[in-house]
């Protein structure tokens, strides 16, 4: 799809047609490399890997943005980068002893869901990514050299979205230091510039009790799956007086070994989510204490860990939003109305930058946040 033909004249001169321009040489970009980013997709598609073990669809993004196929002057690519399946791509107009440039990045996820595969469209986002890139890079090569605005474009594969958190891990190893602005675009049902990405919170909860045989010495026994299912069902009785924008859900990892042998150990997964941090830690304390008071009543013993990388909420950046929708109607986009946003409730997630003052992070559905030390 190509932009509407731009109005001619009007106070913004001739600035107007020459942004025009460059958006229809992105357009132009992303058609002629329509096959290419098709069949990147289908390959991560049809090859689901779990988080960390992206090993196939690191080689197939690293081969993709080597490739001598591909338009134009090479990118720069760094296998591996920080992570054993994340990689870094680059390309700029600045040269070596200019001023600092923009840097622009797009990001690439491509994990999977555990048996269900690309369930969550990861390759969808890879190949986003990868043409979002690749459009801008056209466009900028488009100007008259030397180029008038000095740009960097990098593009982060991120692996590791669905479990462990890996952007967080690209983050303290200083993967997006220097960054000025990161794209990212996430499938969904509809078409909408922000969607309330919320916030959080994996626990794993352990109960340990004490075997004995079922039938012959049940009163020697600590039931720790009687721990489980009360919590489990504590949770359930919790959600009457849970707010309508919460989440908890979660399921019985081990619930035992035989009928006939009195678990001694059992273990729960659960995630939470809520729209802000603040209701997350109100959430996280109730959960909590049905956690607890199953294994008091139960006489087990409980651990419980929370998962090392937690999630943090979204804020709409209004600004990006305006003009992803105003260039995105151009292209025939039809956007869900705001009524519709907001009574939603999304289950993506992105990630909190830790250690980083002052800095934000866009998503093509337009997001963006102001992070501070934690």
């Amino acid at each position: 799809m190509r932009p509407q033909d731009p109005p001619q004249g009007g106070p913004a001169g001739a600035a107007l047609p020459a942004l025009e321009t460059l958006k229809q040489r992105a357009c132009e970009s992303v058609e002629l490399n329509a096959a290419r980013l098709g069949a990147l997709s289908r390959a991560i598609w049809s090859r689901p890997e779990l988080a960390y073990e992206e090993q196939q669809a690191h080689d197939t993004m690293t081969r993709f943005f080597s490739s001598g196929e591909l338009p134009g002057a090479a990118w720069a690519v760094q296998p591996r980068y920080k992570l054993g399946t994340a990689f870094r791509a680059e390309w700029g107009t600045a040269a070596p002893q200019g001023p600092r440039p923009l840097r622009i990045a797009f990001l690439c996820e491509y994990d999977a869901l555990p048996g269900i595969g690309h369930a969550c469209g990861h390759n969808l986002i890879a190949e986003v990514g990868a043409a979002a890139a690749l459009g801008l890079k056209a466009a900028l090569e488009s100007l008259p050299q030397p180029a008038p605005v000095a740009v960097q474009i990098t593009v982060l594969g991120t692996p590791a979205e669905e479990q462990g958190g890996g952007k967080i891990d690209l983050i303290n190893a200083g993967a997006f230091d220097g960054l000025d602005v990161v794209f990212m675009a996430h499938p969904s049902q509809e078409n909408a510039a922000y969607l309330p990405d919320v916030a959080e919170h994996d626990v794993t909860v352990k109960y340990y009790g004490k075997a004995s045989h079922a039938a012959a010495y049940p009163w020697e026994g600590v039931n720790a799956l009687d721990a489980a299912v009360l919590a489990y069902n504590n949770l359930s009785v919790l959600r009457q007086q849970m707010k309508p924008t919460w989440r908890v859900h979660g399921v019985i990892r081990n619930g035992g070994v035989k009928p006939n042998i009195i678990p001694s150990y059992t273990e729960l997964e659960f995630y939470l989510r809520a729209p802000s941090m603040k209701d997350l830690s109100v959430l996280t304390e109730k959960v909590e204490n049905c956690f607890k008071s199953a294994a008091l009543a139960t006489g087990c013993k409980v651990e419980i860990k929370g998962g090392e990388n937690d999630y943090y909420n979204v804020l709409p950046n209004k600004s990006l939003q305006k003009v992803y929708k105003e260039n995105g109607k151009k292209l025939g986009i039809e956007f869900i109305s705001e009524d519709c946003i907001l009574n939603g409730l999304s289950g993506y997630q992105f990630l909190l930058l830790k250690g980083k003052e002052d800095s934000s992070v866009a998503s093509p559905c337009l997001c963006s946040r102001k992070v501070v030390n934690r």
